[in-house]
């Protein structure tokens, strides 16, 4: 049993604990992305509600940073297996009954309150189940300790990539790793785990064993972008055009050529930097990579005032999982990543997204403001 012994002057002034910075600047990063929903969707009736929508999914989100700040994390680990189970159930149903679009099966209608997407929440419950499981009173030093955390993240990361979402399993596995480093007790195991991750996405690569026709195709026109031009490769050039116009200060807000004339598809969505990026310049997407190195910091603060094994392995997961996020997603819109169906974090249209990002962040506001405590 862990006893929490707190000094109660650091109860009375919690608030100077309190990473105030780290929660702030996710919601004007949260607040720039319903602006920019705005924008993208000024011209497009049948979007229109969105900006509309995502505000509301912001309130909803900050109520539930707070709520989840106030928790005590070490509560999630005993939670893990019931969301492990939920995580399961969910992405089971969404294979069954689930509603598609775009050639995906991915959300579960709700009625009139609109859809969500359990792949999202995925990521929260398999950074919570994962710290569990690496954070129990056992040495992680051989190859064969493995095999559980393997088979852990196989099953819901299976019904993931049948939807078909490739991104969220990427996404999956880059938590999975982090944690692996921060939680074996041999980084030789590690090493080998590392040289088996690349043959696999060589393997995957190779063949068409998990890629999907549309995957492989996105592959190919990161490597060869005038392979397509009109198909495969559309959305990667209009992006690039797009960004590049907006130079230094920018076209102006509501004034994006390439994104208001609807030249790059889901620009409300998974390229939304490319809307901020033309209208702002290289001044706005410097910015707002600023705010990203913000949260992130705060994030590596939690993990290193984190005070047992299962707090650094839960801030870890998920500082991994915003950065994947923002790697990947600005990478693809600029060409040095392929493009892999990843929402910016707090940007992007979405309210599963936000709400599991805000969710994630609760947690290590809990864990950073805790980092007075002695556990014993």
């Amino acid at each position: 049993m862990a006893w929490a012994i707190t000094c109660p002057a650091v109860d009375r002034a919690w608030y100077r604990s309190y990473n105030f910075v780290l929660a702030g600047v996710c919601v004007l990063i949260a607040l720039a992305g319903v602006l920019f929903i705005h924008s993208a969707t000024l011209h497009d009736p049948a979007a229109s509600s969105e900006a509309k929508k995502q505000a509301l999914y912001l309130i909803a989100g900050i109520g539930v940073m707070i709520a989840f700040s106030s928790i005590d994390y070490h509560w999630w680990k005993k939670a893990a297996p019931y969301l492990y189970a939920l995580n399961l159930i969910l992405l089971g149903i969404v294979l069954a009954k689930g509603q598609s679009a775009l050639g995906a099966q991915r959300w579960i209608s709700l009625g009139p309150l609109g859809t969500f997407q359990p792949s999202e929440f995925a990521k929260f419950f398999m950074a919570v189940t994962l710290a569990a499981m690496l954070s129990e009173e056992r040495k992680y030093d051989k190859l064969r300790d493995l095999v559980n955390p393997l088979f852990t993240l196989a099953f819901p990361a299976l019904l993931v990539v049948k939807q078909p979402d490739l991104g969220t399993t990427l996404v999956l596995g880059a938590i999975f790793t982090t944690q692996l480093f921060f939680g074996l007790d041999n980084l030789r195991v590690f090493a080998v785990y590392t040289a088996g991750v690349v043959a696999t996405a060589a393997f995957t690569v190779g063949t068409s064993f998990v890629l999907k026709p549309f995957q492989r195709s996105r592959l190919l026109v990161f490597l060869n972008p005038k392979a397509d031009p009109q198909g495969a490769g559309w959305n990667l050039n209009q992006s690039k055009i797009a960004v590049g116009d907006g130079q230094l200060l920018g076209r102006g807000l509501f004034h994006g050529s390439q994104t208001q004339l609807n030249f790059v598809p889901e620009h409300s969505r998974d390229f939304i930097f490319t809307v901020l990026a033309e209208e702002t310049g290289f001044i706005g997407a410097a910015a707002l990579l600023a705010a990203y190195a913000v949260v992130l910091w705060g994030g590596i603060a939690a993990v290193a005032s984190a005070r047992d094994k299962f707090g650094v392995l839960l801030a870890a997961g998920f500082v991994a999982m915003v950065a994947f996020h923002v790697m990947v997603n600005v990478g693809m819109t600029i060409g040095i990543m392929p493009i892999a169906g990843i929402p910016l974090p707090f940007m992007s249209f979405g309210g599963s997204a936000l709400i599991t990002n805000f969710m994630a962040i609760g947690v290590l506001l809990n864990i950073y403001l805790q980092r007075h405590r002695l556990v014993f």
